[in-house]
């Protein structure tokens, strides 16, 4: 009876050695490659916004369409702070023409998504959000769905949680030109 235990044992712990950490690692490594690619794409968005100064309905859709082809679901967050110049004069005697402090007002996802997307019929290719230089941009991008990597992961190590995510990447800069 006690070898019949043991033979069963090892069978399980061969099956687990043989099979199982070979998939877990091949997940892993499929995770990383999504996470490579995702960071890449969300770097490649963002400079170009930077760089040309327009958001338009066209690059993010081909941005999201690009990041959704790692075979995950992505949540997209876009932050877009916008320079309010304050034309007033400071006081100071060392420059007087200087112009006055600058302030930033916040734009997210859901705003800039109503004013490069109004309405589908009246701008079918939807409209462009012309940026100014000084203008500050970042985008968040991170996976919604549990891949094959994070559900092996639950199952053997029990790690559980609803803000668990594998896929993240970030990006944000400066505008540096005026988008006309």
């Amino acid at each position: 009876m006690g070898d019949t235990l043991i033979t069963i044992v090892a069978i399980v712990l061969a099956a687990l050695l043989m099979f199982v950490f070979p998939l877990m690692t091949v997940s892993d490594r499929g995770d990383d490659i999504s996470q490579l690619a995702v960071q890449n794409t969300t770097v490649e968005y963002v400079d170009s916004i930077r760089t040309t100064g327009k958001i338009s309905l066209q690059d993010y859709t081909k941005f999201v369409q690009t990041i959704n082809a790692t075979g995950n679901s992505f949540d997209v967050e876009i932050e877009l702070k916008v320079l309010d110049e304050n034309p007033g004069k400071k006081a100071a005697q060392t420059e007087v023409e200087k112009i006055g402090e600058n302030i930033y007002y916040t734009m997210y996802t859901s705003q800039i998504m109503e004013q490069i997307n109004p309405d589908p019929v009246t701008y079918p290719n939807g409209r462009t959000l012309a940026l100014k230089e000084g203008d500050m941009i970042s985008v968040k991008v991170k996976n919604t769905n549990n891949t094959i990597a994070q559900l092996l992961r639950n199952v053997f190590y029990r790690v559980v949680g609803n803000d668990t995510y594998q896929i993240f990447a970030s990006h944000g800069g400066i505008v540096t030109v005026n988008g006309k």
